[in-house]
């Protein structure tokens, strides 16, 4: 839908070449108004005053234009006044301009971390304006929201629980594709994860909460996970397992509920040369008190 304007641009040059002694329809400053996305995902922060929801025009106008904006029940699980409220029930888009803004505060202190939210908008506007005929339901767009707690390192560091597929399918001397791993800080984005994968081998791992709603894990690439011979039982290489991160899969983390989802690029060099890569896998670091940890390790974790 973000591409509905250009479409109507390019339709109206084409009809410009036709023969004008005919007459044809176009839409070229034929006007409909619509939400920009039929799904806006919103990230509800401590202390936001408001998340925007876009609404869009095909054409300019010399003048302000108003329109009504109600919720949707059904398909809707955010209770209104609880959840979030509209700081207004109407939206503008100012003279001269193709788009405007439904402005939405979400009441953080009600939703939980675990909460997965949404509630139904439609613009309230005249028939004619609306682009049902080639996008049908464009005047609705589903709203959802996550809350995002306030990042701090020190929710990363102590215990944690790591889930691996690359334990999974290559264990070496692991009875589990679980382990049970210690985090230390290195600075106020960085951690260092002992014995991560396999005895003896550290990583280190970056935190990257410049955009509170996308926040992101990085890694540095070359880091020994492991030597060959302990996991493949074969030296391909080097005898060096290395690893980085995913570059087609991005990993982040959760500051609500303290995990990580790691994206893990595992290769194989020989003298700097590559040989192969070993696989893109998927790793899941959950952090638990000290407490959890001492009763993991009674249980042979």
């Amino acid at each position: 839908m973000k591409h509905i304007f250009n479409i109507l641009i390019t339709a109206a040059i084409a009809v410009g070449f036709i023969s004008c002694h005919e007459r044809y329809t176009t839409y070229s400053d034929k006007e409909y108004v619509m939400f920009a996305d039929s799904l806006s995902s919103n990230a509800v922060l401590e202390d936001q005053e408001y998340f925007t929801v876009a609404i869009s025009s095909t054409v300019a106008r010399d003048y302000d234009r108003t329109f009504g904006v109600e919720i949707i029940d059904e398909g809707s699980n955010a209770i209104e006044g609880y959840h979030y409220r509209l700081l207004s029930n109407n939206v503008t888009i100012p003279a001269g301009k193709l788009a405007g803004e439904v402005r939405v505060h979400g009441i953080y202190e009600n939703i939980e971390a675990t909460d997965s939210l949404g509630f139904g908008l439609r613009l309230v506007m005249p028939e004619a304006l609306k682009f049902n005929s080639l996008y049908p339901n464009s005047d609705c767009t589903k709203v959802t929201m996550a809350k995002v707690c306030p990042y701090s390192i020190d929710n990363f560091t102590g215990w944690c629980v790591v889930t691996s597929l690359m334990l999974y399918n290559y264990p070496g001397t692991n009875a589990s594709y679980q382990r049970l791993v210690k985090c230390e800080k290195i600075d106020d984005e960085s951690i260092v994860i002992r014995n991560f994968l396999y005895d003896g081998y550290d990583v280190t791992m970056r935190f990257d909460s410049s955009d509170p709603a996308l926040p992101m894990v990085k890694m540095d690439n070359d880091q020994v996970l492991s030597d060959e011979a302990s996991v493949f039982g074969q030296i391909l290489g080097d005898n060096n397992i290395l690893c980085g991160e995913s570059p087609y899969n991005d990993s982040y983390f959760n500051s609500c509920q303290r995990f990580v989802v790691l994206w893990l690029n595992v290769y194989v060099y020989d003298l700097g040369d590559p040989i192969g890569t070993v696989g893109q896998f998927y790793n899941v670091l959950e952090w638990v008190s000290d407490e959890e940890a001492e009763r993991l390790q009674r249980e042979g974790m």
